[in-house]
C-alpha cells in the first residue's frame, strides 16, 4: 500500500524572525513512516520543521506553514491508499505578517489571529475520496470524548487519541499511549510504550482496516 503521512508542527510567521508554533517533535509521525517502510509499504512523508532525519526510502516533502502543508497534502493524497495526518497543524495564524521585525514598544501588544485551513476536514468531506483517512487527536482532558467528536466532525475513518497533558508522554517525548477509535464505534488501546514500538502496531491496524474497506468496495489498492 501507499501511505501519506504528515508529521511535526507548522510555523505561522509573525515577522521575519518570529512565528506561532507548538511543541510537536514529529517523533510519532516519523516512527509511523519508518514502520510503514519496514512493512514493505511506500511512504510519502510531509513534514514541518523537526530535528529528525527523514527515512531514506520515503518520498520526503518539507513544509513550514499550514498553507504549505495543506497544498502538499492535497497534491499527493489521491496517489495514496492511507492518509495518516499526524502533524500538529496550527489552528490559527497571524492575520497579517510584518515584512520587518516588530520592535519592542509599550507594555502590551496585540496579535490578531485567523483560522487556518483545516486539512483533515477538507479531506474527510470530499465526496470522491478513495483512501482511508486517519486523524490524530492530541488532548489534555476528556481525551476519548473529544477524539470521538473529532472523528465524527471531520468524517474520518480512524482517530488516534493521546493524552498530552503530562510531560512524560505525547509531545516531545519518546513515549506515547494511544486509543484508536473507529467510525463504527469500536476502539482499541495501545499501552504506554516507546513511539517506535507503537508505530508498527498502528501500521498493522491501518493496513488491516484499509484492506477490509477496499475489499468491501472492490477497490484496487495502489
Amino acid at each position: 500500500m501507499k501511505f501519506l503521512i504528515t508529521a511535526g508542527p507548522t510555523r505561522e510567521p509573525i515577522d521575519p524572525v518570529r512565528y506561532v508554533s507548538n511543541r510537536s517533535s514529529g517523533k510519532m509521525g516519523y516512527a509511523i513512516a519508518e514502520a510503514a517502510l519496514d512493512a514493505g509499504h511506500e511512504v510519502i512523508l510531509i513534514s514541518g520543521p523537526v530535528n529528525i532525519d527523514p527515512p531514506q526510502d520515503a518520498k520526503f516533502v518539507s513544509v513550514s506553514t499550514s498553507d504549505e502543508m495543506f497544498d502538499a497534502v492535497h497534491r499527493h493524497a489521491d496517489k495514496c491508499d492511507i492518509c495518516v495526518l499526524c502533524a500538529a497543524v496550527a489552528d490559527y495564524k497571524p492575520a497579517a505578517v510584518s515584512p520587518t521585525k516588530i520592535k519592542k514598544r509599550g507594555e502590551t501588544i496585540s496579535l490578531e489571529l485567523i483560522r487556518t485551513r483545516d486539512i483533515l476536514d477538507s479531506l474527510g468531506h470530499r465526496q470522491d475520496r478513495r483512501f482511508v483517512l486517519v486523524g490524530f487527536a492530541a488532548e489534555t482532558d476528556h481525551v476519548e470524548e473529544n477524539a470521538a467528536k473529532k472523528l465524527r466532525a471531520k468524517n474520518c475513518d480512524i482517530i488516534v487519541a493521546n493524552d498530552v497533558s503530562g510531560a512524560d508522554s505525547g509531545m516531545e517525548s519518546d513515549v506515547n499511549e494511544v486509543t484508536i477509535l473507529f467510525r463504527d464505534g469500536e476502539k482499541t488501546k495501545i499501552s504506554r510504550a516507546l513511539k517506535k514500538n507503537i508505530a508498527p502496531e498502528l501500521v498493522k491496524i491501518f493496513s488491516h482496516f484499509a484492506t477490509k474497506m477496499f475489499d468491501k468496495k472492490n477497490v484496487m489498492i495502489n
